[in-house]
């Protein structure tokens, strides 16, 4: 059960993924799927084709008829549930991905309906995988889909203003599945564009495909110094987005605060990690802001609840509905990006304007699955009665964890929904005050853990 999480399935080939669970789970899938084709695209690890078959087996099993797109990066498999083929709309998609894990990992990120297949209706398919008999296999039904071509198509004639662009830019693929897109999507809106690590290589040679993590842009800051004006780096399925220019590396937050300036008074979702600073520039402006939970999926959902334009988490996911459909597009958000200077927009002129804060990195606690949300509970009881010297609290918000608001800043201290830790993450106008506040909710943190260990 533990390949189940709460965005998706992942787990390790061979050991957690291999013929028996994945032909059981794409059998079990298809009884929840009421239209009779699954779109099936598949990332660069070499294990992803292997289990692709496995999948339709399944899928085929269950009665439905797979559309194969082959390589693409996850949010082609996204744009596939928007289109008709041959006559053909497909009611789902499945994307075969292990994302920026490393190369023995793998997965399934699935779509019913245009919405994400997540929480408890991922827990209660791998409850009954556990326990149906194997399937036998039927007749292969498989149609293969140029999804890749008619996404280059689609992208290309959205952004034809941007043809010709002098702009220098520098991008770094990580050897994932950005590479099969972007060579073909810059070279047709005819930009200067240098690529580092285009070819789909699932070993991921040169580095992780990771770009939250600084040492994984090491290679293309060099190229962005010595040759380009901007660069972007993506992870392995290609839904996230690193932006650097040569005064900053711009997270989530501060993406969507650049992006809305192209937009008239936009409804943004951010996630619980996102800056204070996005919050209130986006209200001055006049924008209608919501602070949901962390996660692809709750976002996607919540995005479509409350009719936004625009979504962002820290780590590079950017959701764009305005002018497109929804979900988080790595590919799209480069070239919104790039629309921006186009319009002649100073990206690191407008940073330059915000308030000027101090924040830390993610940073993580370990812990056990069991004790991450017993931990929460306790933090959350140890702060009805604060110790003594603990920084003074304006309120706290618990929509995803506990994002603790204080005088000049903020805590947050939130369980991860895929791995045993917990993510704590701070911020204020002074970094001797992040400081303080990183220091009083660790220390509450250690006594919650030393109170639940002397109970067990």
């Amino acid at each position: 059960m533990s390949i189940y999480r709460e965005y998706d399935i992942r787990g390790i080939y061979e050991k957690e993924l291999h013929e028996q669970s994945v032909v059981r789970i794409g059998y079990a899938l298809a009884s929840k799927i009421e239209g009779e084709y699954v779109a099936v695209g598949y990332d660069a690890r070499s294990h992803s084709p292997i289990l692709f078959e496995y999948l339709v087996h399944g899928l085929n099993a269950g009665g439905k008829k797979v559309l194969d797109m082959g390589l693409v990066p996850t949010p082609v498999n996204y744009f596939a549930n928007y289109q008709v083929w041959d006559g053909i709309t497909p009611s789902a998609s499945v994307m075969i991905t292990g994302s920026h894990n490393p190369s023995e990992y793998n997965g399934f990120k699935i779509t019913v309906n245009k919405a994400p297949f997540f929480s408890e209706a991922i827990y209660a398919l791998g409850r009954e995988c556990e326990i149906m008999p194997f399937p036998a296999k039927v007749a292969r039904e498989v149609t293969k889909i140029n999804a890749v071509e008619r996404y280059i198509d689609f992208l290309v004639e959205e952004f034809e203003h941007l043809k010709g662009m002098e702009t220098k830019i520098v991008y770094d693929c990580g050897n994932g599945v950005a590479g099969v897109v972007t060579e073909d999507i810059f070279h047709n809106l005819q930009l200067d564009a240098k690529g580092l690590y285009v070819d789909p290589d699932g070993t991921f040679p040169n580095h992780h495909p990771d770009p939250s993590d600084e040492h994984n842009l090491e290679d293309v800051k060099k190229l962005l110094e010595a040759e380009g004006e901007i660069a972007f780096a993506y992870d392995g399925d290609a839904d996230r987005i690193a932006v650097l220019t040569h005064k900053n590396n711009i997270k989530g937050d501060m993406m969507a605060l650049l992006y809305t300036l192209n937009m008239d008074k936009p409804t943004v979702v951010g996630e619980v990690k996102c800056s204070q600073v996005m919050y209130d520039e986006l209200e001055k402006r006049g924008s209608k802001v919501v602070m949901y939970k962390t996660g692809h999926s709750n976002i996607k959902v919540k995005m479509q609840e409350v009719n936004a334009d625009l979504a962002c988490e820290v780590s590079g996911h950017i959701f764009f509905k305005n002018r497109y459909f929804g979900y988080d597009d790595a590919i799209y958000a480069t070239l919104r990006m790039l629309e921006l200077i186009h319009i002649g927009i100073d990206l690191d002129a407008e940073l330059a304007k915000l308030p000027q804060v101090f924040s830390t990195e993610e940073i993580k606690v370990e812990t056990t699955e069991k004790q991450k949300f017993q931990i929460i509970e306790k933090v959350k009881e140890l702060l009805q009665n604060p110790p003594q010297g603990f920084p003074a609290i304006r309120d706290i918000i618990e929509v995803d964890g506990l994002r603790i608001n204080f005088e000049n800043g903020w805590g947050l201290v939130r369980a991860s929904n895929t791995t045993p830790v917990l993510v704590t993450r701070f911020e204020s106008t002074s970094q001797k005050e992040a400081k303080h506040y990183e220091d009083a909710i660790n220390d509450l943190i250690v006594e919650a853990k030393r109170s639940l260990e002397a109970k067990s």
